[in-house]
């Protein structure tokens, strides 16, 4: 799995009947440091994750292993939103002492 921020949405009203009922956002990666990669992903969301939360996204076949997306042509799957995570013992990341801006403020 690949942690990454939820950008933004994407509408197709025009697709391939098996993507029917799939809502699609814009992931950026993100590292440690919660510092965006230059890449962009199209996933579909399993999970109900909205603009600016941190995710984890799996992609290739992995990204067919949840119910929604079982038999579907998709590449990036949002199959969980994150609440925290830690590295080592020291707290780098907490929801909960999100910005309410967005912004992401990385716990020293």
């Amino acid at each position: 799995m690949l942690m990454g921020r939820v950008t933004g949405t994407v509408v197709a009203t025009q697709k391939d009947d098996k993507l029917g009922g799939l809502r699609f956002m814009l992931v950026k990666p993100i590292g440690l440091d919660l510092k965006e990669g230059d890449s962009l992903v199209v996933a579909a969301d399993s999970v109900g994750a909205g603009v600016g939360e941190v995710v984890l996204y799996a992609s290739g076949s992995s990204a067919r292993q949840t119910e929604m997306t079982d038999n579907r042509p998709v590449d990036a799957t949002i199959m969980a939103i994150v609440d925290s995570f830690d590295v080592m013992g020291a707290k780098k990341y907490d929801k909960q002492q999100e910005d309410l801006s967005g912004k992401f403020d990385p716990i020293s």
